[in-house]
């Protein structure tokens, strides 16, 4: 991912109202891209410290100063007349411009430089987390929702033997209160359908919140499923000069920035000279004007002041964003090994209930269907049975959103980025 200017937009974003329909992954993801308030805001912080690198490059203004003296005598008038400007008033006209050396300038321009590149580094570490934020997000709404699927299943196949329970209960074959077990086990899967179906609902409304919608209702519905979902790792590529995580960068930048915020308070004890242009217009009270052309300096003596205590500031905090750059390398480092284990168990996992548990218990409960219509087994085994594959199901389905988050975990872990001023 490479890291440059951040588009801006001068207009406010309008509201966002999502309709009763289908979102993909993309889709969601292009969405909360545009519209995320997070993003939105780090966006402005790009702007901020762009204006910020504008008034480091600018030149302090020149001042201008006017001072008339020996005002108010009873004879203010010359041989030139008693105008304003032929009266003995002593008039001096300035022109002052404050000059930085020292390297003052190249440091606060390179401490700007660095803001910026902190700004953007933060913006895209904030594009990262979002995208992983949204797809996992999106993944447990998927998952909910395939939960109240797999539950609504289990409930409509107990209603299937139930219905053949009643025909044997009417031949005698099977009690009055076999029969009523098997419709209270269809009412707990539909007790717990419901519940999924809620909790799916809940969690389409907190994507909602990732997306920027203003009144979050949850309405939509996803379109892609947990099977459509990649599981697959991105490869592990070496970190090189400028291109690492983009909050590693994030916190080079803000070293950087220290660093420089460093030389400048260093280079701060040189005091900087004010030079002057000075015009004086002093009409005499005989002869020819006396007006004079002159030139001046100034500076501060640096007697009591030597910016002490600001060095020591900015030391701290070059201290302070060391620790922080050596503190994130280490979690980017802890991030990728979290995220391999996390995506090789999951992925592990899931193909054990896909390929083992899975088939198993589905042919344990057909034969045990089979059989309970046929008379060959008694309810206990049934409701087992039945019970043991809505649990592989779910379970399944749980590996299914696990090996997806994995990845996307994964993905967040080990994406680079690279800094263009």
């Amino acid at each position: 991912m490479q890291l440059g200017l951040v588009p801006t937009s001068a207009q406010p974003t309008p509201p966002l109202h999502l309709a009763p329909f289908g979102l993909s992954l993309a889709e969601v993801k292009r969405i909360a891209f545009e519209r995320n308030w997070d993003l939105l805001a780090a966006n402005s912080g790009v702007s901020a410290a762009e204006a910020q690198r504008l008034i480091a490059k600018e030149f302090p203004n020149p001042t201008f100063s006017l001072a008339t003296s020996k005002i108010g005598s009873h004879d203010s008038g010359t041989a030139l007349g008693n105008g304003l400007w032929s009266r003995s008033y002593d008039t001096i006209f300035a022109v002052n411009q404050l000059i930085e050396i020292g390297g003052k300038r190249h440091d606060r321009n390179l401490s700007a430089d660095a803001g910026v590149a902190g700004a953007r580094a933060r913006f895209i570490d904030a594009r990262r987390l979002l995208e992983q934020g949204v797809t996992k997000a999106y993944i447990a709404a998927l998952l909910a929702g395939e939960n109240a699927r797999i539950l609504n299943e289990s409930s409509r196949m107990l209603r299937h033997e139930r219905e053949i329970a009643q025909v044997r209960l009417q031949a005698g074959d099977i009690s009055d209160s076999d029969e009523k077990q098997i419709e209270n086990n269809a009412d707990v899967f539909e007790l717990q359908a419901t519940s999924a179906e809620a909790i799916a609902a809940q969690s389409r409304i907190a994507l909602e919140i990732l997306l920027g919608v203003e009144k979050p209702g949850g309405n939509w519905t996803p379109t892609d499923s947990l099977a459509q979902m990649s599981f697959s790792a991105p490869p592990i590529i070496e970190a090189k000069t400028n291109s690492m995580r983009a909050d590693v960068l994030a916190a080079e930048a803000d070293l950087k920035q220290s660093k420089s915020d460093l030389q400048l308070q260093q280079a701060m004890r040189i005091p900087d000279p004010t030079f002057s242009i000075l015009a004086e217009h002093n009409p005499p009270g005989g002869g020819p004007p006396e007006d004079t052309v002159g030139v001046g300096i100034s500076f501060p003596l640096p007697l009591w002041n030597w910016n002490r205590g600001e060095i020591k500031s900015a030391r701290a905090a070059v201290e302070k964003s060391s620790l922080a750059l050596a503190k994130v390398r280490a979690q980017w480092a802890a991030d990728i090994a979290n995220a391999q284990s996390e995506f090789h168990e999951a992925n592990g996992r899931l193909a054990r209930y896909q390929n083992q548990i899975l088939p198993k218990s589905q042919q344990v409960r057909e034969s045990v269907a089979f059989a309970y219509e046929k008379g060959g087994a008694s309810l206990v085994d049934l409701l087992q049975a039945e019970r043991a594959d809505n649990d592989a199901r779910l379970a399944t389905a749980q590996a299914l959103a696990d090996a997806a988050s994995a990845a996307a975990d994964f993905k967040a872990a080990t994406d680079q980025a690279s800094i263009n001023n």
